[in-house]
C-alpha cells in the first residue's frame, strides 16, 4: 500500500542552483519538503509522504560576487553568466527536470545564463509578477540587492503585467544591503521592522492603493520568520511578496505529478 501510494504519488527531481547564499537555499529545501508533508497528511493519505528529489549545486557566493559585470557593458558578464549556466549544466546532468536558481539577482542575466540548457528554468520575476498581477497591484516596492533594486529586466517583466515599479532613495538602498548582510549572517533582530519603516517611508514618497513590498532578496523574507512559508503576507497594512516562497510553491507545483499537490489554497 505504501509502495503503491508513493508511486502514485511521485514529484519530479528539482535542481536547486543555490549558496547564493546558503540560507534561503535551506530555506528552499525545507519549504518544499514541508510543503510536501503537510499536503499528504491533508489529504488523508497513508503511507510515508513523498518528498521530490533534489539536486543542490552550491555556488560560491564570494566568487559569484566577484564576477559581477557593469550594467549596459554585456561583454562584462561573461564570467558571472558562465558561473551560473555550468552550475545549472551540471544540475541538468544529475538528472533533475527542471531548475530554479534561489536568488534575484542572477536573474537580471537569467536569459544569458540559461542560454542551451536543455531542462526549463524558472523564472523568479516571472513568478513575482504573476503573483502581483494576481493581486491587483498596481505599483511595487523592490527591495533587494543593489543589481536587483536597479535592474530593468526586473522593471519590464512587471510592466509587462501592468505593474510600476520603484526602488528606495540611495541611502535607504545603502541600508538594504546592510541588513541583507545581517541577514545572510543570522542576525534577523529587528529586521522585520527595519523593513517596516523604510516601506512606509518610500510610500510616504509614493502613495499606492495598494502599498506593496517585493522583498527582492531571497534573505529579506528571513526577516519574517512566521511568514516564510507564505508567498505573500500582510504586516501593518503594508502587503509583502515573499519571492523566496513565491519561487519555492512555482517549483513545488512544477514538481508535482499529481493535480492534488496543486489545488489546496492554503498552500498557493
Amino acid at each position: 500500500m505504501v509502495e503503491n501510494n508513493a508511486k502514485r504519488r511521485s514529484m519530479k527531481k528539482i535542481g536547486v542552483l543555490g549558496g547564493l547564499a546558503w540560507p534561503s537555499t535551506a530555506e528552499y529545501y525545507a519549504t518544499i519538503c514541508r510543503w510536501s508533508e503537510e499536503l499528504h497528511a491533508s489529504t488523508g493519505a497513508e503511507g510515508i509522504s513523498p518528498t521530490p528529489e533534489f539536486c543542490i549545486e552550491s555556488l560560491n557566493l564570494a566568487k559569484a560576487l566577484s564576477l559581477l559585470g557593469t550594467i549596459g557593458d554585456e561583454g562584462s558578464w561573461a564570467r558571472f553568466d558562465a558561473y551560473h549556466r555550468d552550475g545549472l549544466k551540471r544540475l541538468e546532468i544529475s538528472g533533475a527536470a527542471f531548475a530554479v536558481i534561489a536568488s534575484n539577482t542572477p536573474h537580471h542575466r537569467f536569459d544569458a545564463i540559461t542560454r542551451d540548457l536543455a531542462i526549463p528554468t524558472i523564472n523568479i520575476f516571472e513568478t513575482v509578477a504573476d503573483r502581483c498581477a494576481a493581486l491587483g497591484i498596481e505599483h511595487v516596492l523592490i527591495l533587494g540587492t543593489s543589481l536587483t533594486m536597479k535592474s530593468q529586466v526586473f522593471v519590464k517583466t512587471l510592466a509587462r503585467c501592468g505593474i510600476g515599479a520603484f526602488a528606495p532613495e540611495d541611502d535607504e538602498q545603502r541600508s538594504v544591503a546592510v541588513l541583507i548582510r545581517e541577514i545572510q549572517r543570522g542576525n534577523v533582530s529587528g529586521a522585520a521592522k527595519r523593513i517596516g519603516d523604510l516601506a512606509k517611508a518610500a510610500f510616504a514618497r509614493h502613495p499606492s492603493r495598494i502599498p506593496a513590498v517585493c522583498l527582492a532578496c531571497t534573505e529579506l523574507p528571513l526577516a519574517f520568520p512566521e511568514e516564510r512559508s507564505n508567498p505573500t503576507f500582510e504586516a501593518e497594512g503594508i502587503c509583502y511578496i515573499n519571492t523566496l516562497a513565491a519561487h519555492a510553491r512555482a517549483a513545488f507545483e512544477a514538481a508535482s505529478t499529481d493535480p492534488a499537490y496543486t489545488s489546496h489554497e492554503p498552500y498557493a
